[in-house]
């Protein structure tokens, strides 16, 4: 392992935060094994090894937080003397999606089920595991093997969703503070599992000693996030939409339009995590934009970028809470961490990297049925 700095599970690594992150730990000298159900969708991963498989598994989470040589062994036998845990472990897998997977209702058993249980397994093996090297530390004492000098650190990827809906009724002045949490009141089933997830690290943190780490994402966006289909979030959404339309046309917008979020783009997200794992704080924290903007506003800047004039024709939608604004105070005094990258910066880059994708012909021609604008988060 000398050649490598440390090594790192990415737990969905084929998603659009997880297959971002595993580019930043392998540049950074990192060994990575990547785990998801699929590789990334819009570009090769980057990991040293990646592995296709169901965290709902009890049993191959089990072998995926095993560490067994910078050659990739995972599906190798190897003596378990020469198994070690990982140094730190990126906690991205989730059932998610867009506003039109997350408050319609009809997905809300699938999305509790599938990432609490996903939750439940990586912390409890991964107490096993920490158990059962203890021992094997003993053994390799009496082998001359050296003795473990770290912890597994593992992160959390939480939600703004988790925030009461009674703090996010105005969309000029939500509160989004790290401490206005409780009493708990998420606006969805969405939310609730990302406030049970969160305490079961902090449980599991006090009750076991696992280091953790846990972040409240405020709209994460950017190039290589999903784009169409159905479970993108609303800046990939209108980007698409604006990138179909002639100027002069008009894009379906749910709701009124001025329901506001502020949205974060994916390398600042990146930063203030890796920030967070090598800090002594354990969060939760906000890790988002403090620009807030009305979804109209949002559709204005990605016109300004395509250079057309784009109408918006409001509809009947799922909306999720009225006003959601990231409040960076803690994350500022913790980690001396602000964004920096404006909205429409972000928005540019996105807009640029949709049109390159639509010009490989890779989406269904047109995304409008079925996929109007939406946001979450």
């Amino acid at each position: 392992m000398s050649q490598y700095k440390k090594t790192a599970l990415v737990l969905g690594a084929g998603g659009f935060i997880g297959s971002h992150m595993v580019k930043r730990l392998k540049s950074e000298g990192y060994w990575v094994r990547g785990v998801d159900l699929h590789y990334p969708e819009f570009s090769s991963t980057h990991a040293h090894e990646f592995i296709q498989g169901d965290l709902r598994d009890v049993d191959f989470v089990k072998r995926v937080l095993e560490f067994k040589g910078d050659t990739g062994n995972f599906y190798n036998s190897v003596p378990y003397q020469y198994i070690l845990p990982f140094h730190e472990i990126y906690q991205f897998a989730a059932d998610m999606g867009g506003a039109g997977f997350v408050f319609t209702g009809e997905n809300d058993a699938e999305i509790m089920h599938n990432s609490c249980t996903i939750n439940l397994n990586v912390l409890e093996e991964q107490r096993k595991l920490n158990i059962t090297f203890d021992g094997v530390v003993k053994d390799y004492t009496v082998c001359n093997r050296p003795k473990l000098d770290y912890q597994t650190k593992i992160f959390y990827s939480g939600s703004a969703c988790m925030y009461p809906e009674y703090n996010q009724v105005d969309p000029n002045d939500p509160n989004c503070r790290e401490d206005s949490a409780y009493p708990a009141a998420p606006d969805s089933e969405y939310g609730w599992e990302k406030l049970f997830s969160e305490r079961l690290y902090l449980a599991y943190n006090r009750n076991h000693g696992i280091p953790v780490r846990i972040a409240r994402y405020h709209n994460i966006f950017g190039p290589e996030g999903t784009w169409f289909g159905g479970r993108e979030k609303a800046p990939a959404a209108i980007c698409r939409k604006v990138a179909y339309a002639n100027s002069g046309d008009a894009i379906e917008v749910w709701g009124d339009g001025l329901q506001t979020r502020s949205f974060l783009f994916i390398d600042e997200c990146i930063e203030a995590t890796r920030r967070l794992m090598d800090s002594e704080f354990l969060g939760p924290v906000n890790i988002g934009s403090e620009e807030m903007v009305t979804i109209n506003q949002l559709v204005d800047t990605a016109a300004k970028v395509a250079g057309k004039t784009i109408e918006k024709n409001h509809i009947d939608g799922p909306l999720g809470v009225r006003g959601r604004n990231s409040n960076n105070d803690l994350i500022r005094k913790e980690l001396n961490w602000d964004y920096e990258m404006t909205l429409e910066d972000g928005i540019r880059k996105t807009y640029n990297w949709i049109m390159g994708e639509i010009a490989k012909d890779v989406a269904p021609t047109l995304m409008d049925e079925g996929c109007s604008t939406q946001v979450v988060a």
